[in-house]
């Protein structure tokens, strides 16, 4: 098939509910024919040393299928949805003209829109404003920073959580330094990010029929993680000395809770009902994200059959 021709394919859906083991799937299922490579739709993962809190793909995984933005930050560094188009677009340019299907598999929603939809250029952040901001927190709370937001943003605070800190702060930064709310920027595309480098690629998504499956789940993963290891990972970042509970990788699910009980803002023996809390919370803001996007095509995860359903969906848009 000419490389112009190869379409993608974008799986998304809510953290745990089945997406790395619907990747392999689909790769398995479609490699005698087109080979896949997978792009990571994930906003943790591309940070390295970040392993079981992530639940990054493990190294035989890695190895299966080709696999692209994991591990490309160190902790310190920041990464945006604007650098995460760019990147995108190139992988997916490359992924075709070496004959294969670009895969692009995760949860971060935003990611997925400013691709499948394109996006404004948002002003860069400032230094000046996000101190204020962050002063203002300082005063009044994160909570009162989100009534703010509702305010000038209701679309966009509808969505965050009243401790969603990082998020909250980028919104109402740009708010101050636009005029304009962040929700604008998602559904106007005159700048020069608004193409589309997957053009009408089908967006597959992994959406529970009963919510009760999907925190079963999230539970069952998380108490997995600490027998794994995970808050050792955690306390490895802290020795570092220059990693602080204020930087957006730290501020991941999971690890937020963690490094808060290891500053002793919390009881440890709290933290798996925290994760599980803040794991529950982000599932059902990545649904709300997913029933914003008309053009899903929804599989029940829940379902029996859904890996078959999966494929069988995938076959058709590739015209298999």
């Amino acid at each position: 098939m000419p490389a112009e021709r190869i379409p993608a394919v974008a799986l998304a859906g809510p953290t745990a509910s089945g997406k790395t083991a619907a990747a392999f799937a689909i790769a398995d299922a479609l490699a005698p024919q087109l080979p896949v490579e997978i792009v990571s739709v994930d906003s943790a993962l591309v940070y390295r040393g970040m392993d079981i809190g992530t639940a990054k793909p493990t190294r035989e995984e890695l190895a299966h299928v080709p696999h692209h933005l994991i591990d490309i930050r160190d902790p310190l560094q920041p990464y945006s949805a604007a650098e995460f188009v760019q990147d995108a677009t190139r992988l997916i340019a490359e992924i075709r003209a070496r004959g294969a299907l670009p895969l692009l598999v995760g949860g971060t929603m935003l990611y997925f829109k400013a691709l499948l939809d394109g996006m404004d250029d948002m002003p860069p952040a400032d230094a000046a404003v996000r101190a204020r901001l962050d002063a203002q927190a300082a005063a009044i709370g994160w909570p009162a920073m989100h009534a703010e937001l509702a305010r000038v943003d209701p679309a966009t605070a509808a969505r965050l959580a009243p401790g969603d800190s990082q998020r909250i702060q980028r919104a109402l930064e740009v708010w101050h330094i636009s005029g304009r709310p962040l929700s604008s920027f998602h559904t106007t595309k005159t700048g020069a990010a608004s193409a589309r480098p997957m053009g009408a690629a089908s967006l597959f998504s992994l959406e529970p029929q009963d919510r009760a499956w999907l925190h079963e789940r999230i539970a069952l993963r998380f108490h997995a993680m600490l027998a794994a290891g995970f808050l050792d990972e955690v306390m490895r970042l802290r020795a570092r000395g220059d990693l602080h509970a204020d930087l957006p990788s730290m501020r991941c699910v999971g690890y937020r809770q963690a490094w808060e009980s290891l500053d002793g803002l919390h009881p440890l023996a709290s933290l798996p009902e925290r994760g599980i809390a803040a794991t529950r919370q982000l599932a059902k803001r990545q649904i709300t994200w997913l029933r914003s996007m008309p053009q899903r095509h929804a599989i029940a995860c829940d379902a029996p059959d859904a890996t078959a359903r999966l494929l069988q969906a995938v076959r058709r848009h590739l015209g298999a």
